[in-house]
């Protein structure tokens, strides 16, 4: 059910990360190795991917290959999103991605990419068939941040509020569809380069949108998407039930799964964002995730091998 797993999401961002806790990324570092470890040690074949990184920070990545970190993946990520928040023009794409694969062998994915439709759906759309044009090409996967809008009753993932003028309320406005399903303009523009194009779309614990988002995908020509299981959710009742539904219902894509956000009761900080107590924690939950929708050929083995005898 798995292509690839990701390991954290925006590191080097303050709304994903706590660089108080943390100010040399020394415990983020371990706690990546750890996961990276163990994940290849489940299943030696699935990718590793570093986090997504905003803002896009050559400085970051080398500082992460210094710490050990990038022996223990197999890519790195990046998000962009130059019409919104970004300080350069949507025409420097291709320049941020070298500057990336400047400073690492790795491959270089773009895991998040969108523009919200905050000042007029017709910028989105144009921007849409820009960054295809931009993009196509240069990297192994590019997902386009959202589907959906974020419903307005939810708070969106960063500690930025609205001491930033607009850019808070944007995040509401980076779907194709309306928080209600209706498509916007920039639809349109993406089915024009879906397979191409992945999406990024995030299910919130028991996200009533799965079903309705999974059919969209097929009519679009979607065959791989970003999604996450969060560490967080693992502890809620149901949480399983949970989890499997998600994946089964994501079956027909290549899925690359973001293991992220801490347990308040088990980070430093009872925060999302908080380095964890015990960093084994975070490398157990992606190993118990990849034992379950993506195990390798050797656990798959010993698995049939027992069922055989059992049936015997």
């Amino acid at each position: 059910m798995i292509e690839a797993v990701m390991l954290w999401n925006e590191p080097n961002n303050k709304s994903h990360w706590d660089p108080v806790l943390d100010p040399d990324w020394f415990l983020f570092s371990e706690m990546v190795k750890d996961a990276g470890h163990a994940i290849r040690a489940v299943n030696p074949a699935l990718p590793r991917v570093l986090g997504g990184i905003s803002p896009i920070d050559p400085h970051f990545i080398r500082r992460m290959e210094g710490q050990g970190v990038l022996a223990a993946v197999d890519a790195v990520a990046v998000h962009g999103f130059p019409l919104d928040w970004n300080l350069w023009p949507i025409h420097a794409w291709p320049e941020k991605i070298e500057e990336i694969r400047a400073v690492t062998g790795l491959p270089v994915w773009v895991s998040e990419v969108g523009v919200s439709s905050f000042g007029a759906e017709e910028v989105q759309a144009w921007g849409c068939e820009r960054t295809a044009e931009l993009l196509k090409g240069r990297a192994p996967r590019i997902h386009w941040y959202s589907l959906y809008d974020l419903p307005r009753e939810w708070e969106a993932t960063t500690r930025h509020k609205e001491a930033e003028g607009s850019s808070y309320y944007r995040h509401f406005h980076m779907g194709l569809l309306r928080q209600d399903g209706t498509p916007k303009l920039a639809l349109d523009a993406f089915a024009r380069h879906a397979p191409d194009l992945g999406l990024c779309q995030w299910f919130h614990f028991e996200d009533h949108r799965l079903d309705e988002a999974v059919a969209w995908m097929r009519r679009l020509g979607v065959t791989y998407l970003r999604t996450g299981l969060s560490w967080a959710d693992s502890f809620r009742p149901n949480a399983l039930d949970w989890f499997d539904r998600q994946m089964e219902a994501l079956a027909d894509f290549d899925v690359t799964v973001t293991f992220c956000f801490t347990p308040e009761h088990r980070g430093i900080a009872p925060h999302h964002t908080s380095a964890p107590l015990v960093r084994e924690e975070f490398a157990e939950f992606c190993a118990a995730m990849v034992r379950r929708y993506a195990p390798g050929q050797t656990v798959a083995a010993d698995a049939g091998e027992i069922m055989l005898q059992g049936a015997l």
